[in-house]
């Protein structure tokens, strides 16, 4: 995890390095060469008194992009999520997951304070479950192909909006035997949007 932060925080370092001297867009919108920085950050908690089973969670996910072109962007992830749970009597989950994800975006009328995009993502896991023993890991990827819409509120803050067109994924456990289990899944489901706030160097 120790490891984990640091790249990370390399990663930031060297975008505010560059983000001093490449700006050929100053204005709301993207362009070449604009890095921006979004990503995930939640803590929950749940008591079922009927079950008496606590459950906790915790997900950290940071993504930068940086704009090859005016219109195509390239990002990187890395992201950590805990699940636990505990009874009465013992804990009955305790999984830990580790994602590295690329993201390659197109972005239409991208110097503009609105703009669609389209983009396809490729997210490497790996979960650990930590209470087998010996533990027991499940590697697998999602490979997926999105619909979006981004808006500036100001220069440097954006809202974003999206949903998966086009999902496949692939999953095996990490035993002797063990088969891949595989998802595809096609169509836009606007029950399921996502939202994301931008920011932009």
């Amino acid at each position: 995890m120790k490891k984990i932060v640091l790249s990370l925080a390399a990663v930031l370092a060297f975008g505010f390095a560059n983000a001093q001297d490449k700006k050929e867009n100053s204005g709301e919108g993207f362009g070449k060469g604009d890095i921006f920085i979004t990503g995930a950050f939640s803590v929950g908690s749940t008591n079922d008194k009927n079950t008496d089973v606590k459950t906790n969670s915790f997900e950290i996910a940071p993504q930068v992009n940086y704009f090859l072109t005016e219109n195509i962007s390239l990002g990187a992830k890395i992201g950590y999520t805990s699940d636990k749970a505990e009874n009465a009597v013992t804990d009955t989950q305790d999984d830990s997951t580790i994602t590295f994800g690329l993201q390659g975006r197109y972005y239409f009328t991208p110097a503009s304070k609105f703009s669609l995009f389209t983009g396809l993502g490729f997210d490497y896991n790996s979960t650990s479950d930590n209470l087998a023993d010996p533990k027991v890991k499940t590697n697998g990827f999602d490979l997926g192909l999105g619909l979006g819409v981004n808006y500036f509120i100001s220069d440097n803050f954006s809202i974003e909006a999206g949903f998966a067109a086009l999902n496949f994924e692939s999953s095996k456990v990490d035993v002797d035997g063990a088969e891949n289990e595989t998802a595809f899944g096609i169509g836009a489901d606007l029950r399921a949007l996502s939202f994301g706030l931008n920011y932009r160097f």
